[in-house]
């Protein structure tokens, strides 16, 4: 799922999780007997809830498990949502969650928290072989609960056109922010329009990372916004809005960057591998390249986008659920879902033939190992929010402001009950 997707599933979820954490709170996961059922006997009938991007993700899926479920003698019913978020906290909330579902990054934490997940992640193989960063956004508490799906990251798209009509060549591509900064003048200079960024923390929090800041400590247990790193990165964002260096997509009559890039109102943007499909569906005369983003002060930088595998703590179909997902992240099936619908493999074993199949999205798979996933707490919805509100306006705003606000909600969410 694109992180456009997920930012909605955020927003749509505070109503969810509200309800779930309610709901949760009143006996809790953990102390119901229930949430260890016995193991049904005989054959399972998995029920798997997906959060799809579209009709090529659904029959990639529906088909993989329905090739396993023939092996095994078991049955698989794939569900795509209608709104996953939404879907699964009411399934949580009565009691009845799906076997298998989609756990998108930025809802992790809350699932986890309240004892809604099993953590059977160990419990694959060659466990390992995940990025190391994905296994960490999907850890809580020191447990490694579900294995990662698939991921994006973030990149530098280049409209190689425009590029060629600011008189700019291969010597011009910027490798640090000084040189974005330099690139980006001389576009201007030109009269286009150098970079279109996306409003949120999902894009700009790039440039935190590349300062060596974060939102929140690596474990997710300290708030760490109010940063000279962070106010760095947010002073130099604004420096490329007010200089008129970049415009968020909205100021280009766009519904996201990818369209204002599309579209040639821009020479570049920073988008993840997504970008891919839709430009080849939308604007498929379009020529452009990627290539790393900028490293910042503390070096290279960007992040990552993804959701993992989830298995109910009160499924009792866990053994059969395991073997599911060890299935559906095997190296051979990871490489067709990335044929299917675009994402990249999970496995740090499948990088080769990934590359194989799909040199052009080299950039964005040779960045997972510098990717910060998502902030990786609960009860962070409203936090965030603010914080991509705070963004939306930094153009006229302050950023030293803006993170002391962050700080302080920050704080108060990881230490409240």
């Amino acid at each position: 799922m694109a992180p456009r997707s997920l930012a909605r599933a955020a927003v749509a979820g505070l109503t969810a999780v509200a309800l779930f954490g309610s709901a949760a709170c009143g006996s809790g996961f953990d102390d119901d007997s229930s949430g260890d059922a016995a193991q049904s006997s005989g054959p399972a009938n998995l029920q798997i809830l997906i959060g799809s991007s579209g009709d090529a993700e659904t029959k990639a899926v529906q088909d993989a498990a329905a090739k396993w479920a023939s092996s095994t003698g078991n049955q698989a019913t794939v569900t795509p949502a209608q709104d996953l978020t939404q879907q699964l906290g009411q399934a949580f909330a009565g009691g009845n969650p799906p076997d298998v579902f989609y756990v998108p990054a930025v809802r992790f934490a809350d699932y986890a928290s309240v004892g809604a997940l099993e953590p059977y992640g160990d419990k694959i193989s060659n466990s390992d072989d995940f990025y190391q960063g994905l296994r960490e956004t999907f850890t809580y508490d020191g447990k490694y609960y579900c294995a990662p799906k698939d991921f994006s990251t973030l990149a530098l798209q280049i409209n190689t056109d425009l590029w060629a009509k600011a008189g700019l060549t291969d010597a011009d591509v910027p490798t640090t922010w000084d040189q974005l900064t330099a690139t980006a003048q001389k576009i201007k200079a030109k009269g286009q329009v150098p970079l279109v960024i996306g409003d949120t923390r999902d894009r700009i929090g790039a440039f935190m990372v590349q300062a060596g800041g974060w939102i929140t400590s690596p474990d997710g247990k300290q708030a760490t916004a109010d940063s000279p790193e962070n106010l760095q990165a947010l002073q130099y964002v604004k420096g490329l809005l007010t200089g008129d260096l970049a415009k968020f997509p909205k100021e280009l009559d766009s519904g996201w960057a990818g369209e204002a890039f599309g579209k040639g109102r821009a020479v570049m943007t920073i988008e993840g591998n997504w970008i891919t499909g839709a430009l080849k569906n939308d604007f498929p005369n379009v020529k452009y390249k990627v290539v790393p983003l900028p490293a910042g002060p503390k070096g290279p930088g960007t992040l990552s986008f993804t959701n993992c595998w989830g298995i109910a703590a009160k499924s009792s179909n866990k053994e059969a659920a395991v073997k599911l997902v060890e299935a559906m992240t095997s190296v051979e099936q990871q490489m067709a879902f990335a044929t299917a619908f675009g994402v990249m493999p999970s496995r740090q074993s499948a990088r080769d033939a990934y590359l194989a199949a799909f040199p052009a999205d080299k950039a964005f798979i040779d960045a997972a190992e510098q990717a910060q996933g998502p902030v990786n707490a609960p009860k962070m919805d409203s936090v965030l929010a603010d914080l991509d509100t705070g963004i939306q306006g930094l153009k006229n705003g302050d950023p030293k402001a803006l993170l002391a606000r962050v700080q302080k909600n920050t704080a108060a969410a990881l230490g409240g009950s």
